[in-house]
Formats: structure tokens, C-alpha cells, sequence
């Protein structure tokens, strides 16, 4: 069996290699979970995913653990002390985003049930189709961000190599729906 390339090319041991055996392609349940992607992927824009999955931890912390309501609430105090942390990315576009899609997560709580529900509800999509939804539900959601985001989270293909050893492990993890294109 041979490992992805991608992985491959960073080498073993890297903080790569975890995302790629632990997360990458892994189907995510909770909306915050979900919401917590689409933010790192949002902020991943311009920069390297290394520079991201470093700057992780401190991400979470910086935003109460993208707790949904939380981030949702944020005031201009807040957004102030977000553009001041330097454990995350300082721009402020980004972090403007992440507040109005938490926002908008909300409204489509009230109307799916949950982030997850409104994913599922839209699946099977093409990419070209989900970046029209995205960019007329979210901000700052381009072709990549949300390639990115859906194929990391499993709702399109491509994660990994069919010959990877982790490409099984997720595949048995995926809902019923997930092999429907």
C-alpha cells in the first residue's frame, strides 16, 4: 500500500501526517465540528496549510472552541481582540467571515435542524454546484475554500488515494450516501 502522495512529499512525522491519518476526509457530525473546517479552510486562503494546522489549537481556544452561539455573538470588542491575537490569522476579512457564517449557520439551524442536515440535505452536488450554494450563503467561500472544505469533510471525493492505507478507514466511516455522486 502507498501512503498519498501529498503526505509523501511533506514526510512522515509532520503535523500532515496526523491531519491526513486523524482527520482528513473523516466524516465530521457536530456543527460545531463542521463550522470549526469551514473557519481553518476560510483561513487557510493565501498561506499554507502547515501555517493552519500550527496555528490550530490556538484557533480554538481563540474562538470558544467554534461554539456556534458563541461566535455567533461576538461583539466589535471581541472582533478588536481577534485582530490583535497573534496566535491566529489577523485579517480581518477572515474574521469577519467567520462571524457572519456563524451567523448564517444559525438561520439554517432554524431551518434544517442543524449545519450537518442543510450539507445533506444538498448532497450529492457537484463541485461547481456546491460553490454557487456556498457563495450565495457564506462569506468569503471561493472555489478552493470550498473544495477544500467538502472534500476534507467527505462530502466530495478525493481525499485520499484509493491505495492509501487511511482511504479504507474513512470509507467505512461514511453514511450510506456518501458513494451517491
Amino acid at each position: 500500500m502507498s501512503y498519498c502522495a501529498f503526505v509523501q512529499h511533506k514526510g512522515k512525522g509532520t503535523v500532515h501526517e496526523h491531519y491526513h491519518d486523524h482527520e482528513y476526509g473523516f466524516p465530521l457530525h457536530s456543527d460545531n465540528e463542521l463550522f470549526a473546517r469551514l473557519v481553518l479552510e476560510i483561513n487557510q486562503a493565501g498561506l499554507s496549510w502547515e501555517t493552519i494546522l500550527k496555528k490550530k489549537d490556538n484557533f480554538f481556544e481563540a474562538f470558544d472552541h467554534f461554539d456556534i452561539d458563541k461566535v455567533a455573538r461576538y461583539t466589535e470588542k471581541k472582533k478588536e481582540r481577534l485582530l490583535q491575537d497573534a496566535g491566529i490569522i489577523r485579517n480581518r476579512l477572515k474574521v469577519e467571515a467567520t462571524i457572519d457564517n456563524a451567523k448564517k449557520i444559525k438561520v439554517i439551524q432554524k431551518e434544517f435542524g442543524s449545519f450537518k442536515n442543510w450539507l445533506d440535505h444538498h448532497h450529492p452536488k457537484t463541485k461547481e454546484e456546491w460553490v454557487k450554494i456556498f457563495k450565495v450563503t457564506f462569506r468569503f467561500t471561493g472555489g478552493e475554500i470550498v473544495n477544500e472544505f467538502l472534500m476534507s469533510t467527505g462530502y466530495l471525493p478525493g481525499a485520499h488515494a484509493e491505495d492509501c492505507p487511511v482511504y479504507k478507514k474513512v470509507m467505512k466511516m461514511k453514511p450510506k450516501w456518501a458513494g451517491v455522486r
